[in-house]
């Protein structure tokens, strides 16, 4: 709801039309992020909040105190930086300090919160300790944090199934989870005023796998990149109010073809069709509100 109240402030459309029904935390966050409302590292921890939140309702997860803690104080961090930013209030003047997230120990740095579970989940996999139920809930509470840092996340049973047959055999924690070795936090302040901040580095490659390879380790795989890249070109140029060749013409101005974050080629054959994020329609936008269009189109070939 705080995000979209952020998003009605500024004046976007928070209902989808088609179904007459109000859009989701994850169409909302994308469209915050995209426009620039939050940053990158505010969305990435609503996300992997919500990613936890998925997987600890459908299905079992085990997450360590002080990882739960990590998360807790972030968002509580976020939403005092969010209100303070885009609505002149403080979390302060609506909750008592009492019911803030307190820990009675020092939040610690996340890779070692990290190493010290992938120890816990290596443990418990151990010939003779009949702990597999557990392991695989915390080997998904590990996955769904790379929300933290990779939109529309998906946690499958066949990517626990490649993690835990990795871990048995003694992988690395950055060959199981490469994208958490791109995950660091910055942690200040004391007792209630405590503010944690995810923060995002250079990690190890990410190695994409078919669905159906359960011998890999890996990490979690964007499953269906339509949830991200929804909107067709005829769509695109609709939405931005342009005709389909002023739309496309405006697209090469702005380079949003080359920008993998905006466009996405679905290939079927030999065919490939794009598709375009809702990134795209804010780049476009933005820009038709910044540029003389109809000027730019009139000279193209001058």
């Amino acid at each position: 709801m705080l995000v979209k109240a952020i998003l009605v402030q500024k004046r976007v459309e928070v209902f989808d039309r088609k179904s007459g029904t109000s859009i989701g935390f994850a169409r909302c966050a994308n469209l915050a992020q995209s426009a620039g409302h939050i940053t990158n590292s505010q969305a990435g921890v609503m996300r992997a909040v919500d990613s936890l939140r998925d997987a600890e309702q459908h299905w079992l997860l085990k997450l360590d105190e002080g990882l739960m803690y990590m998360h807790a104080r972030a968002l509580v961090t976020v939403f005092d930086e969010i209100l303070k930013s885009l609505f002149l209030d403080a979390l302060v003047q609506h909750l008592p300090t009492r019911v803030l997230p307190v820990s009675s120990h020092a939040p610690q740095n996340i890779e070692i919160l990290m190493d010290r579970e992938y120890t816990q989940i290596r443990d418990l996999l151990m010939p003779g300790r009949r702990a597999r139920d557990e392991a695989r809930g915390r080997i998904r509470a590990l996955l769904a944090m790379e929300s933290h840092l990779v939109e529309d996340v998906a946690v499958s049973e066949k990517d626990i199934d490649r993690v835990e047959n990795a871990i048995r055999t003694n992988a690395e924690f950055g060959a199981v989870f490469p994208r958490l070795t791109a995950l660091g936090t910055e942690t200040s302040g004391a007792g209630i005023e405590v503010t944690v901040h995810f923060t995002k580095k250079l990690g190890a490659p990410v190695k994409f796998v078919p669905a159906d390879d359960v011998g890999e380790a890996a990490a979690v795989r964007q499953i269906d990149l339509r949830n991200k890249y929804h909107i067709s070109p005829t769509e695109l140029a609709r939405n931005v109010g342009l005709s389909i060749p002023k739309a496309a013409f405006l697209r090469t101005h702005l380079k949003i073809d080359e920008d993998t974050n905006l466009r996405y080629a679905f290939e079927h054959g030999a065919a490939k069709f794009p598709y375009f994020s809702e990134g795209a329609v804010e780049k476009m936008k933005q820009a038709k509100a910044d540029l003389d269009v109809e000027a730019l189109w009139k000279e193209r070939k001058r």
